[in-house]
């Protein structure tokens, strides 16, 4: 099974790696993170990853089905939101939102949550139970306002 899953990653390393860079190049304030949702479920359709939307606003949850979904549940959660800072580094992922960066990692954050989402998802039929993957904003108030959120579930 590690060998299964090590060539599973191989594939998909490459993809990750330009999944964080762009969403480092094109960070989003918490609540604002319209084109961050809209690229995350682009990837996901990609993969036929199966999703819901509008979760505390652009948050997004995939839910990957494996052998015998009911048995158990498994919750993967990464944030979105940038900080509003200026970045000063000169590389080419760069961000392109002046006075926003990706300074806290949420950038690498999201990118693994979506490639362990793309590993998985080959792996459905190796192993029992749903993995839900949730892309939220960060912060205190958002596990609160998560809670609340009746889609939540869903």
């Amino acid at each position: 099974m590690i060998e299964k899953v090590r060539n599973i990653a191989k594939k998909h390393v490459l993809e990750a790696i330009n999944i964080r860079k762009h969403l480092h190049a094109h960070p989003e304030l918490s609540f604002q993170e319209y084109e961050t949702s809209k690229y995350i479920q682009s990837v996901l359709k990609k993969h036929d990853i199966p999703f819901t939307t509008g979760h505390v606003e652009n948050g997004i949850i995939a839910t990957i089905k494996g052998k015998n979904p009911d048995t158990k549940e498994i919750l993967l959660r990464a944030d979105l939101d940038a900080l509003p800072i200026t970045e000063d580094n000169n590389v080419e992922y760069k961000s392109k939102n002046e006075g926003v960066m990706h300074a806290c990692g949420h950038d690498f954050h999201s990118a693994s949550l979506i490639g362990t989402a793309l590993i998985l998802n080959e792996l459905k039929e190796d192993y029992n139970g749903t993995i839900k993957f949730v892309s939220t904003w960060r912060g205190k108030t958002s596990r609160r306002c998560k809670i609340n959120d009746r889609r939540w579930t869903s």
